[in-house]
C-alpha cells in the first residue's frame, strides 16, 4: 500500500467516492494520449497489411483465405481475434516467399500481443478509471506486465513489417528482372 493516499482507493464502497489526486487525475491525459497513439498505429498497420495482402495475391496468383472485410473484422470478433489476424500475416508472408520459413518475429509479435491485450486489463470488468487506479495500488504488476507485453509486441511488429516488406520487395525484383 506504499504510495496510496491516506484516504484509500477512489471507490470507498457504499457509493462513497473520494476526489482523485492530481497524479491520479493525470491518468486521463496519459490514457487519452495512449489511446490516440494506438488508433494511429492500428490504422497505419491495417493500411500496410491491406497493401501487402494485395501484393501477395498478385505475387502468388491465389485468393487469400481471409478476404474482404476479414482484414478488419478479425481483430474485433470474439474468439476469431485469437488467431485470424496472425493467420493473415502468416499467409501474406508465405504467399510472398513460398518455401521460406515464417520469421520468428511473427510468433513473438502475436504471443506478446495476446499477453498484453488479454492478459492485463483487456478482460477486466468495469474498466473505469477508478478500477485501473485501484489496480495500480493493489496489483501494480498486472498493468506493468500488460504494458510491457504490448510495447514488446510493437517492437516485434516492426520486425514483422520489415520481414514481410523485404520478401515482397525481393520477390518483386525477381519477377521484374
Amino acid at each position: 500500500m506504499a504510495g496510496e493516499p491516506a484516504s484509500g482507493p477512489p471507490d470507498q464502497g457504499d457509493g462513497v467516492h473520494r476526489p482523485l489526486t492530481s497524479l491520479e487525475d493525470s491518468y486521463h491525459l496519459v490514457g487519452s494520449a495512449g489511446g490516440l497513439a494506438v488508433v494511429l498505429c492500428a490504422a497505419a498497420f491495417l493500411l500496410w497489411l491491406g497493401r501487402v495482402r494485395d501484393n501477395a495475391r498478385v505475387l502468388s496468383g491465389t485468393k487469400p483465405h481471409f478476404d474482404g472485410l476479414w482484414l478488419y473484422l478479425s481483430w474485433v470478433l470474439p474468439v476469431a481475434n485469437f488467431w485470424i489476424p496472425r493467420g493473415i500475416v502468416a499467409e501474406v508472408y508465405r504467399d510472398s516467399a513460398p518455401g521460406k520459413r515464417l520469421p520468428r518475429s511473427v510468433n513473438i509479435w502475436w504471443a506478446l500481443w495476446l499477453i498484453g491485450v488479454f492478459g492485463g486489463l483487456g478482460f477486466r470488468p468495469g474498466r473505469s478509471t477508478d478500477v485501473i487506479i485501484e489496480l495500480a495500488y493493489e496489483d501494480l504488476w498486472i498493468p506493468l506486465a500488460s504494458d510491457a507485453a504490448v510495447v514488446g509486441a510493437a517492437v516485434a511488429g516492426i520486425f514483422v513489417v520489415r520481414a514481410v516488406t523485404a520478401v515482397q520487395l525481393e520477390r518483386t525484383k525477381a519477377v521484374l528482372t
